[in-house]
């Protein structure tokens, strides 16, 4: 059992898989950054993540292995400030989860959070970001930051709801149907020492809109289409279309919205939207149409309470609340293999809506998200728009640079530039 003595929080509904499928050199983490207009004073910034402990404790914790779960437990030891050293997203081992799930790295002028996914999504890690940039200015530069939108006092104690499990609260008394057809599998020769390609894609974000609007659907659903269609195009180029699989990405969605959550824990839940290319030829127009219409139909407060009770109801059967953590375990990474990647090729994750006070956008000119391979998937996708531009960030883990190429290159056909930058290695 915990320490007493030490605050520890029972992993969310969504948290729970990630200990239960890591494995040797794959670990479910993300990158949220930002990159200022001056290099980083490392003290500094060491003071100013001491100074978040307080008022967001639960980014400060340790993964533990209890007899019946896993839990997050309060930790004792400092976050330490580091120097970048690699490429983003460095395999967490056990042995790193013991101490910290959250790192704090920077390199010339950028500030980076890479936190185990365990902690928390996406927009959980953005509001930390925020923060923590916001503090960091203040005490270098000695001005005051006003508190609105995603900035919170730190002198105060976190509010019960930011700490809560909101699928619990959310969950509707009857579960959807999990099951899905597979889609295409995206392979490729991996990385021997485990290396991460990341080709970030900078676009005007008036352009990608203006691109959008023309198709009439939402950004998300644009370069999801896009993405939809490379898959199809490297299918074609392998397989038959009788013998080809569903060609779909999976989208996260933000469930904070849709039901009035303010939690910083893990609250979303992802939607796998695409078409099935056996069926015949598609232009980009019509799986813009096609992708926007699907999120449209499931991405609703309804459908969404619906997922969440396929998640939380086995957790409260009693069979398996008694079952030894091993044997969850092997339940969890059972069905995962079944069905927690099958249904898309790879994650396209936009998170919307990082508006930053005034004064601190004069310091702040880049803001960026990572997230890392899945599993069984070696490409991955993640947007963030800030200061006019949007970074579309891919990362692989196999040298094949196919799909990047095929995606960045339709974006630029679609008259919209693209500014490229890339770790690759020489």
């Amino acid at each position: 059992m915990p320490d007493k003595q030490k605050k520890w929080y029972r992993l969310d509904t969504a948290a729970l898989i990630f200990p239960a499928i890591a494995r040797r050199n794959w670990s479910n983490a993300f990158r949220v950054s930002a990159t200022l207009t001056e290099a980083i004073d490392p003290d500094i910034l060491q003071r100013a993540v001491d100074d978040m402990r307080h008022r967001f404790p639960s980014f400060f914790v340790t993964l533990r292995k209890g007899f019946f779960w896993y839990y997050l437990e309060q930790s004792d030891l400092p976050v330490k400030v580091r120097e970048d050293y690699a490429y983003p997203l460095t395999f967490m081992s056990r042995r790193e989860l013991l101490q910290n799930c959250l790192r704090v790295l920077y390199y010339k002028n950028r500030i980076a959070v890479e936190c185990f996914h365990s902690v928390t999504d996406g927009r959980g890690g953005s509001v930390f970001l925020c923060n923590l940039t916001a503090r960091y200015l203040e005490m270098k530069y000695g001005i005051s930051v006003p508190k609105e939108g995603l900035l919170r006092n730190l002198t105060e104690p976190p509010s019960e709801e930011e700490l809560e499990d909101s699928f619990l609260k959310n969950a509707a008394e009857v579960a959807s149907g999990r099951r899905e057809e597979r889609s295409f599998r995206l392979r490729g020769t991996p990385e021997p020492d485990g290396f991460r390609t990341l080709t970030t894609g900078i676009v005007d974000t008036q352009s990608l809109l203006d691109t959008a609007h023309r198709f009439k659907v939402t950004v998300t659903a644009l370069l999801a289409a896009v993405m939809v269609e490379s898959v199809i195009r490297m299918q074609n180029g392998r397989l038959p279309r009788k013998r080809q699989h569903a060609a779909k990405v999976t989208i996260p969605v933000d469930l904070r919205r849709l039901f009035g959550s303010g939690t910083l824990r893990n609250f979303s839940l992802v939607l796998n939207v695409g078409v099935d290319p056996r069926y015949g030829e598609y232009s980009l127009e019509e799986l813009c149409c096609a992708v926007y219409h699907q999120l449209c139909a499931f991405a609703t407060r309804q459908n969404m309470a619906g997922m969440i009770a396929a998640n939380v109801q086995p957790q409260q059967l009693v069979a398996l609340r008694l079952a030894p953590v091993l044997i969850k375990n092997l339940a969890m990474d059972f069905v995962y293999r079944r069905i927690g990647e099958g249904g898309g090729s790879l994650n396209i994750s936009n998170i919307t809506g990082l508006p930053l006070p005034q004064i601190m956008s004069d310091y702040v000119k880049r803001m960026e998200f990572i997230i890392g391979p899945q599993r069984s998937y070696p490409n991955n996708c993640s947007v963030l728009s800030y200061g006019g531009k949007t970074y579309i960030n891919m990362i692989r883990s196999i040298r094949e640079s196919e799909l990047e190429r095929r995606f960045f290159s339709r974006l630029v056909e679609l008259g919209i530039p693209v500014e490229i930058e890339c770790n690759r290695r020489s």
